[in-house]
């Protein structure tokens, strides 16, 4: 069997504390795996005296991370610290620099300076895996990676935050608002004080970022996606969604289009038989559409074991001596992408508008409809009844709100039809507009 191979690991949170635990607890089961012991023997946090429930007395520790990545006494540098900057970019590009592998599960870090950091790693001929980064103990960066090089893959797509996916079953199983929604994800742990990275669709771009990356050979282009939050979603919208058949996720979409790759975060009506539109809670899922296979993994997003399990299954691969190009292809043969604007994106749409009650008004909006060549596969006209917790401008408006189910059509054709009628004085406030997701 070879030497030890020996982990330094920068920051101890739940994730952290989780590896450390779980590679003390199956260091045989791990050495035998990957040929030669594991062992963590240094380790940096922010906090020496903080109870975190594991034993680092075999274990070396050191108070500044960038420090513990240069460390000659460790072989792999885990950098569980967060963060697009400093120290964490400082840490990683330092244990690069040094011939070290890295393993981290930090999107915003790989989101932000991705390629450059892949660029450091092909030069010293060391790995860089970020399995944790995306859909935390899915395997899907490996599946990309490894297991799908023979697809060519035409979209990637999925519900990639588990806050946002727990508040929208939430709302769905208990006709409850958005707002008293999060106050009890806050309180249970499953969103932060300041939601805003989650419910806004951020933390969803960047790991779509990554999977758009390695699934069309593209640059890492954060600045390329369009974003939409779930804070417009209103409970009239998901009792809507499920008379119609439909279920509201928060999805990260990639795919190809004849204008170029097109990248789109927002909340979405996907068919209920869908095995996508079934993943309720803070559950995560993936969905791969490629020429010869198509896939959906479904997993815990998150969590300290579920993480860490996809942390040590990058750490195992180090210890095997197991290295591909972070991005697959090298970084010099990344493409800059071709965006596609959202504008051309063609698919469904749900519609809801709050109108005016007066003669003619239904047929201004077929009208306008028909002018921008917008088929309508259905009109609904519901009460939308009353909802506990928070305020529900729709459930109180007078009349009714009219929803419309378009067939296939633009963005650009929606957007033109919304502000003719605005133009034509009959919306009582703004639309709402929720895009259709179907294979």
């Amino acid at each position: 069997m070879q030497d030890v191979l020996k982990v330094g690991i920068a920051g101890l949170g739940t994730v952290g504390a989780s590896v450390v635990r779980l590679i003390a607890k199956r260091d045989n089961r791990l050495a035998e795996a990957a040929g030669r012991p594991i062992r963590v023997t240094a380790v940096s946090a922010r906090s020496r005296r903080k109870d975190r429930g594991i034993d680092l007395s075999g274990a070396r520790w050191v108070d500044d991370p960038v420090s513990l990545a240069a460390d000659p006494e460790i072989d792999v540098f885990v950098e569980l610290m967060g963060g697009a900057e400093d120290p964490a970019k400082a840490a990683v590009e330092t244990a690069l620099g040094h011939g070290k592998a890295v393993v981290t599960a930090n999107k915003a870090l790989l989101a932000a300076h991705g390629p450059a950091l892949a660029k450091k790693a092909e030069a010293k001929g060391v790995a860089l895996n970020f399995e944790a980064a995306v859909a935390g103990g899915i395997p899907v960066i490996k599946t990309l990676r490894e297991s799908l090089l023979g697809n060519t893959i035409e979209r990637v797509y999925g519900i990639l935050n588990g806050t946002c996916n727990y508040i929208l079953t939430r709302m769905a199983e208990e006709g409850i608002a958005f707002e008293e929604c999060l106050k009890d994800a806050q309180r249970l742990g499953y969103a932060e004080a300041d939601p805003t990275f989650d419910v806004d669709g951020f933390d969803t771009a960047h790991k779509l970022s990554l999977l758009t990356s390695l699934a069309f050979g593209t640059l890492v282009d954060t600045k390329g996606i369009s974003i939409e939050g779930i804070r417009s979603i209103k409970p009239v919208d998901l009792r809507m969604a499920e008379e119609l058949g439909y279920r509201v996720k928060l999805l990260g979409v990639a795919q190809r289009t004849a204008d170029g790759v097109e990248q789109r975060v927002h909340p979405t009506f996907i068919p209920k038989d869908e095995a996508i539109a079934q993943v309720n809670g803070v559950l995560n899922a993936v969905a791969i559409d490629a020429d010869a296979v198509d896939l959906t993994l479904v997993g815990p997003g998150a969590g300290g074991d579920a993480t860490a399990s996809a942390v040590i299954a990058d750490i195992v691969d180090v210890a095997r001596g197991h290295r591909t190009a972070p991005f697959i292809r090298p970084v010099s043969a990344l493409t800059k992408p071709s965006r596609a604007p959202m504008t051309r994106h063609e698919g469904g749409y749900y519609i809801r508008l709050e109108v005016v009650d007066k003669p003619g008004t239904a047929a201004r909006i077929a009208s306008r409809m028909a002018q921008n060549n917008i088929s309508l596969e259905s009109i609904v006209q519901r009460r939308a009844g009353p909802v506990r917790g928070g305020t529900d401008p729709a459930a109180a408006a007078a009349p009714a709100p009219v929803v419309l189910i378009t067939y296939a059509t633009t963005e650009a054709a929606v957007r033109r039809a919304l502000k003719a009628m605005d133009t034509d004085g009959i919306l009582l406030g703004a639309p709402q507009v929720i895009r259709i997701e179907r294979n």
